[in-house]
């Protein structure tokens, strides 16, 4: 086969072309410190760093949500304390007046206006609010749950006027958790079903009635059944709590290895690939190199 100058001159081009391309994405990659810089360079490597990119994205806002719902929870559980504090002053406050016999009626009448500025003191914890929100609303976060029903300034009952549906929360993929907003659940004594609205009342007349004997035999065993119930939800509450914190320490293991993942298929190793660079560009000079050569050759070289 004859070897014509042309056919050189075209194997030069080729290969000088194909050395400068590689030259240049090696450039790229170094200048970006991605090993990709455009679809066309690795179509499925492209795919799967936007995939981990996505995973990434969603990761992190259930990690939000968790933490929301942590503060949220943390929040629930303070309200409760509060609760369960005038609760047990309201049972203290039974007692004294269940001792009728050495209490005159100034006291007894003392004893009820605390007893009822404790009873405002619950309401106000329990209409308590997280980030503009109403932790005891059910799903009807921007409405207040609880309001006093009032007569010429006496409490008279308690209205719920959130939904009885609890908050709902997705904290992982396909993985959901309910958050324990339904308010309604205070207001059951979680025995008898009977309503905390009427049970204020009722201590409220029988203090101010002087029933000593329905202060002792049934108020005092009735707002222990109460402080029971607030105590029942802040271990609920607490469970939850334990859950979210694992579920957020599995949310940064798994955020750290999503964006490991992301490095190894997306970042450059700068060290290896500026070897690879030195080693392209003494082929590339070589090439040159060959290529000043020939372009030299003239009709001379044949006389």
């Amino acid at each position: 086969m004859r070897i014509t100058n042309g056919i050189t001159y075209n194997e030069f081009l080729k290969n000088f072309n194909t050395n400068a391309t590689t030259v240049q994405k090696t450039l790229n990659q170094l200048s970006s410190l991605k090993k990709v810089n455009q679809a066309s360079d690795n179509p499925l490597l492209v795919s799967k760093i936007i995939d981990l990119n996505s995973s990434i994205s969603q990761n992190q806002t259930f990690g939000q949500t968790i933490k929301d719902s942590l503060s949220w929870v943390n929040t629930q559980d303070s309200s409760l304390e509060a609760v369960g504090n005038s609760m047990l002053r309201i049972r203290s406050l039974i007692q004294s007046s269940a001792n009728g016999g050495t209490m005159g009626e100034e006291e007894l009448q003392a004893n009820k206006t605390e007893i009822g500025q404790e009873i405002r003191s619950i309401i106000d914890s329990l209409n308590t609010s997280y980030d503009g929100r109403y932790i005891f609303s059910g799903q009807n976060t921007t409405t207040k749950p609880f309001s006093l029903n009032e007569t010429n300034g006496e409490i008279t009952g308690i209205t719920y006027q959130g939904s009885t549906t609890n908050l709902s929360r997705e904290i992982a993929s396909g993985v959901t958790i309910d958050l324990p907003t339904n308010g309604e659940q205070v207001l059951n004594n979680g025995t008898d079903g009977k309503g905390l609205s009427e049970f204020f009342n009722g201590i409220l007349t029988a203090v101010d009635t002087g029933d000593t004997s329905k202060l002792s035999d049934t108020y005092l065993k009735e707002i222990d059944d109460y402080r029971t119930n607030v105590t029942n939800m802040r271990t609920q509450i607490g469970a939850i709590s334990n859950r979210l914190q694992s579920s957020s320490s599995r949310n940064d293991t798994q955020q750290i290895q999503l964006k490991e993942s992301l490095s190894e298929n997306q970042d450059v190793d700068v060290a290896q690939k500026y070897l690879e660079y030195q080693n392209q560009m003494v082929a590339y000079r070589a090439t040159l190199a060959m290529g000043t050569k020939i372009m030299q050759t003239s009709i001379l070289d044949y006389l």
